[in-house]
């Protein structure tokens, strides 16, 4: 496996540092729940947790809504006590695609940002394939 590439703010030209998400994380109210069905009430508090943290902040430049909702329902059922390794292994790799370990941050290039700064480096254009959600 590849080494994660080093962050060096300092380094690269425009467009390709690393992204700098707020350590106050995302403000507001978490958007709808994106999934047919309605959700119970621990993916909701999860939702609502996650839609808080600084990645969310990339997560919704990226409109990754079904994704995070997606991992919600997995991380949910994979804390139950009778959880399949499958389950397991799939909050794992859903956890590293969001950000959320700190490696994958490392190989996003995602860093957290000091309170009062703003996000930088994070451009979706219209039509990206990185904007789809899937």
């Amino acid at each position: 496996m590849p080494n994660p590439p080093k962050f060096d703010p300092q380094r690269g030209t425009r467009g390709r540092g690393g992204v700098a998400l707020p350590a106050s994380g995302r403000q507001g109210d978490p958007p709808p729940w994106p999934l047919p069905g309605r959700h119970s009430l621990d993916e909701r508090r999860a939702w609502e947790q996650l839609w808080a943290t600084p990645q969310a902040v990339a997560w919704e430049q990226l409109r990754w809504t079904r994704t995070v909702a997606r991992y919600c329902r997995v991380m949910i059922a994979a804390e139950q006590p009778d959880a399949t390794a499958a389950l397991l292994a799939q909050a794992t790799v859903l956890e590293d695609r969001l950000g959320l370990t700190p490696k994958s941050m490392r190989l996003l290039l995602w860093h957290v940002a000091a309170d009062g700064a703003k996000p930088q480096g994070l451009v979706v254009r219209a039509g990206s394939p990185s904007g789809v959600d899937g």
